[in-house]
């Protein structure tokens, strides 16, 4: 279980979690929420948790103010959609519709007609692509779910079932290529071994600068909420 620290003026409230695994400090700032975590070793003083956040109180200060506020998805918000950005605006109709640079939604829809467009799109394309990966290694997969998971974009259970994050519709189409390449790759090799990146590799060649987008650039998916 973790407890708060408080330091500074104005305070920043820390997360302070041991970890039976942790080596030596840890401090991660959530670009999603601007959730500041430090983890310690379990043996470690308490003394020395705050020491270590005293030095390094001005270089947290820096990274919480680049931290972009979640925002909803009401009329006139902004939505990743393919990777491209679209403004949500009324029309006349009974489905949401992408048009241009516009999310066209039904008079009075809220965010969960938008939530359930993307999540409908999403598995079209996760469906189709997990077809042509799994078909292109010989393999077959049992059945694919969608959730909105934070952890992870993507998973292969020991008996072919494959789970991927909805909000992968919201990433470039190669981001969502990617991530499906990968999860199929583990019908093969239910590992992260060289002989599962070579599998990987033959599918996709330029995985890399796909699986760097969602490193450095994943925790956009997740700024949108889709409360009504």
């Amino acid at each position: 279980m973790g407890r708060d620290l408080i330091i500074g003026n104005p305070p920043i409230t820390v997360d302070l979690r041991r970890s039976a695994r942790a080596r030596r400090l840890s401090l991660r700032v959530s670009r999603l929420d601007g959730k500041v975590t430090l983890t310690m070793p379990p043996r470690a003083p308490e003394r020395e948790a705050l020491a270590f956040l005293k030095e390094r109180e001005d270089w947290l200060r820096g990274h919480l103010a680049d931290v972009s506020p979640r925002m909803t998805a009401v009329v006139g918000a902004e939505v990743l959609y393919r990777g491209a950005v679209l403004r949500i605006a009324e029309a006349e109709g009974r489905r949401v519709v992408a048009s241009g640079d516009t999310l066209l939604v039904p008079v009075g829809a809220g965010g969960a007609a938008v939530r359930a467009f993307l999540r409908a799109r999403a598995r079209d394309a996760l469906v189709a692509a997990s077809d042509r990966y799994a078909a292109a290694v010989g393999r077959k997969y049992t059945h694919i779910t969608l959730r909105d998971t934070r952890s992870r974009w993507g998973s292969c259970s020991s008996n072919g079932a494959l789970m991927y994050s909805w909000r992968l519709i919201m990433a470039p189409p190669e981001v969502l290529e990617y991530v499906t390449a990968h999860e199929v790759a583990h019908l093969v090799e239910m590992n992260h071994s060289s002989a599962f990146w070579d599998v990987v590799a033959n599918l996709m060649p330029d995985y890399a600068a796909r699986r760097l987008w969602l490193r450095e650039q994943g925790d956009r998916l997740h700024q949108l909420r889709f409360d009504d």
